[in-house]
């Protein structure tokens, strides 16, 4: 991966990044608050998305010229597994788009009975481990594992904070649709709701932050294998494909929640 910024410069940008994503994340909380307009907070996600994808994730290196390097060389093998890491998250995309497909399918304008605010904060956070992941890439690129390592660190630290938020704390605050009942024997044998209005509700509603959550975990798991590595001298700032990777993985869960909360939390209204 080529480097054209300094240290300062590429720090920065990081900051000015996260500045946008913040005010576009309160901006969308507003929309949905005052006017719930849907097209409009679909429109705010789509720019949000492509702040991440084009500078937090790079999408741009995957045009990086090798310069006529071997089949043998670093930086031909980085391109490589570079697609190859795209590849699977745009196969991964699908299964989340089919459960944003099925979402609007089932519950059409109408959304969970959710705390609005509390969703505001764990996507914040989220939001904030994406920044300290970038910077925490940045300074590994720049050839400092000591920042590395505090940063993806912090991030860890956050992305717990959010597992924590949407699994411990909002499935068991929200209302009927996560009250099961348990039926050990049958033909209908398994967790059911109890309500009959909140069988698709909860069943979307477990299945997307389910499966986001799922990918948080995997993401905190890949992160922890990387740090083990930075710490051990694996990396540089010439050779630094696994925090790379590590780094676009984290931003891809970022993704998928940016589009995954307005579809919770604000667009709709409460049945």
């Amino acid at each position: 991966m080529h480097h054209t910024q300094d240290k300062s410069s590429a720090l920065g940008q990081g900051v000015i990044i996260f500045v946008f994503l913040g005010a576009l994340t309160l901006l969308e909380y507003f929309i949905a608050v005052a006017v719930n307009n849907t097209p409009l907070l679909i429109v705010v996600a789509i720019v949000k998305a492509a702040l991440v994808l084009y500078y937090y994730m790079h999408i741009g290196s995957l045009n990086d010229d090798d310069h006529g390097a071997g089949h043998e060389s670093y930086a031909y093998k980085t391109g490589t597994d570079r697609l190859g890491l795209w590849l699977f998250l745009l196969s991964d995309a699908f299964v989340f788009l089919g459960l944003g497909v099925a979402r609007f399918n089932l519950l059409g304008l109408t959304r969970p009975e959710l705390a609005q605010l509390f969703g505001l904060f764990v996507t914040n956070v989220l939001l904030i481990s994406s920044f300290s992941m970038n910077r925490a890439e940045t300074l590994m690129a720049h050839g400092d594992t000591k920042g590395f390592m505090n940063w993806s660190l912090i991030t860890m630290i956050l992305g717990l904070g959010f597992f924590v938020g949407v699994v411990v704390i909002e499935w068991h605050t929200i209302p009927a649709i996560a009250e099961p009942v348990l039926i050990l024997f049958g033909e209908h044998a398994g967790f059911v709701p109890l309500t009959a209005s909140g069988t698709a509700m909860g069943a979307i509603f477990f299945m997307m932050t389910g499966m986001h959550a799922f990918h948080v975990l995997t993401g905190l798991a890949l992160l922890q294998v990387v740090r083990s590595k930075a710490g051990k001298g694996y990396y540089s700032a010439e050779k630094h494909w696994g925090v790379e990777a590590a780094t676009i993985y984290w931003h891809f869960v970022d993704v998928v929640w940016i589009f995954f909360y307005p579809a919770l939390y604000l667009i709709g209204k409460l049945v």
